[in-house]
């Protein structure tokens, strides 16, 4: 649908629902033809940007959940994920950033040698492209284990780094 603007559901002001009140550039259609990563990859060029929680070292992004706790969804971001590689020169990002701070006020880590115990996977490691941190960006799509562990480490916030190494040694990740 070139040129257009398609969507599953708009939520706003009145002035974002008059906007789309009978305009010819937007296309409202249902999650089932909007997620369908057929459907998203025939868009040349796509770029998927979405937020994940929590990343492994092999590169598994949990997106849905705090330890056992669902917070959201999946959504479409497996869809978005499959669909920029069904695209041609598409490209998927999942971005995070590096830490977040417990309720001890200490500061953790976010990409973690494994994901933590009871953490929904949302994105296999072999679907993932690229993860996004304010670090840098890995790109891990189609690397072998010891690429992703170096790709991962590099984005991680640098006070974990040696950590997150010294893990990737102990669970023969990296020699």
């Amino acid at each position: 649908m070139p040129y257009k603007w398609v969507a599953t559901f708009a939520l706003g002001s009145k002035k974002l629902y008059d906007f789309i009140d009978d305009n010819p550039l937007v296309e409202m259609h249902t999650t089932r033809f909007v997620n369908d990563p057929y459907i998203i990859g025939k868009n040349d060029k796509l770029i998927s940007v979405n937020g994940t929680l929590e990343v492994d070292l092999t590169g598994q992004c949990a997106s849905e959940s705090v330890a056992m706790k669902q917070r959201s969804g999946t959504g479409g971001q497996l869809d978005f994920v499959q669909g920029a590689w069904r695209s041609k020169g598409g490209k998927s990002f999942l971005t995070l950033y590096s830490t977040y701070v417990d309720k001890e006020g200490k500061v953790q880590s976010k990409i973690k040698p494994t994901l933590s115990n009871g953490i929904f996977t949302t994105v296999s490691r072999t679907d993932v492209q690229y993860v996004v941190t304010e670090y840098g960006v890995a790109n891990l799509k189609g690397q072998n284990l010891r690429t992703r562990v170096k790709e991962l480490v590099s984005i991680a916030h640098p006070d974990f780094r040696d950590e997150l190494l010294f893990e990737a040694k102990r669970l023969n990740f990296i020699p």
